[in-house]
C-alpha cells in the first residue's frame, strides 16, 4: 500500500481551498486528515473518501468501490475510490472531500446508546 511522495504532494495540493490538510503515514499507507479528523485514505497511489448512508451513492453511481485493504480477506472499510474526474476537478474535488468530512464527524457525533440499570440509574 505504498504510496509515493509526488501523489500525496498532488492530493494535498487540490484539496488546498479546504484549508489546511495534512496526511499521516500509517499501516503502509496514510490517512487524510482536516483539522485532526481523517476523511481520506491514501494507498497505492489511490485517495479514497469516507463513506456513509449520506454520500455513498455518489461513489457507488460512478461505479467506484470500497476500499479492501488485504485483497484475499473479504473486509472493506468504509472509504470509498475518489473517481480521476473528480480529483482532478478542484472544485467537485472539494464537495466531496465536504460530505467525507461530514460522513466523518457522522461517525464521531452519534448518540451513545444508553442503557437503565436496576436501580433506574442510565449508563452510557
Amino acid at each position: 500500500m505504498a504510496i509515493s511522495e509526488s501523489y500525496q504532494e498532488y492530493v494535498v495540493d487540490q484539496l488546498r481551498v479546504l484549508g489546511r490538510v495534512t496526511v499521516k503515514k500509517m499501516f503502509g499507507g496514510a490517512g487524510v486528515y482536516y483539522d485532526s479528523l481523517i476523511f481520506g485514505l491514501l494507498a497505492d497511489d489511490v485517495l479514497y473518501f469516507k463513506v456513509d448512508d449520506s454520500n455513498r451513492s455518489d461513489y457507488e453511481r460512478a461505479g467506484m468501490e470500497p476500499f479492501q485493504p488485504f485483497a484475499e480477506k473479504p473486509m472493506v472499510m468504509p472509504y470509498y475510490e475518489v473517481p480521476v474526474d473528480i480529483l482532478e476537478n478542484i472544485e467537485l474535488l472539494a464537495e466531496w472531500a465536504k460530505k467525507a468530512l461530514i460522513a466523518s464527524r457522522n461517525k464521531y457525533t452519534k448518540p451513545k446508546k444508553q442503557r437503565i440499570g436496576k436501580s433506574g440509574q442510565c449508563f452510557k
